[in-house]
């Protein structure tokens, strides 16, 4: 059963980081795995900006979905910024649009932040149009590997 009552909370500003963390840890996708790595150690900041954030969407005590907003992301030296990451909903809960919230709330403080749009580095074709965004181009990321980059205008 879902609550009525979903929200989002910023996961450096958690009372209760640990337990956020492990639930992180729970995602069965390798990105959220390094996700979980790079908030255990204490580095995520150091890769992706000193203004980072984690947001998580919960109902209650589950997390429902989680992503970053960052000044970088896979795709390095672009003069791009800032970028959405690690976007991941939990299997029980796709389909549902709860991401689309996410996206929302990450899109709303970017603009409070004075972005004027922001970008998504994904391999996903047709999940990311559904909630505004556009194909960029094709770029590269820090492995070398191909990415698909979009944007939204905010």
């Amino acid at each position: 059963m879902e609550s009525k009552k979903l929200e989002i909370k910023e996961f450096y500003s958690s009372e209760d980081k640990e337990y956020w963390l492990e639930q992180i840890k729970k995602s069965d996708w390798r990105a959220g795995q390094y996700l979980y790595n790079q908030l255990s150690q204490g580095t995520l900041k150091e890769l992706c900006g000193e203004t980072t954030r984690v947001f998580l969407l919960i109902d209650d005590r589950s997390l429902v979905s989680f992503c970053i907003l960052a000044e970088v992301d896979e795709v390095r030296d672009t003069g791009l910024t800032p970028w959405i990451g690690f976007v991941y909903t939990f299997p029980q809960y796709r389909g549902r649009r709860y991401v689309g919230r996410l996206l929302d709330f990450a899109q709303k403080t970017a603009k409070n932040d004075g972005a004027n749009q922001v970008y998504i580095s994904t391999g996903e074709i047709g999940l990311y149009e559904k909630y505004g965004y556009s194909f960029y181009q094709m770029m590269k990321t820090k492995d070398g590997a191909d990415t698909r980059v979009y944007t939204r205008k905010l």
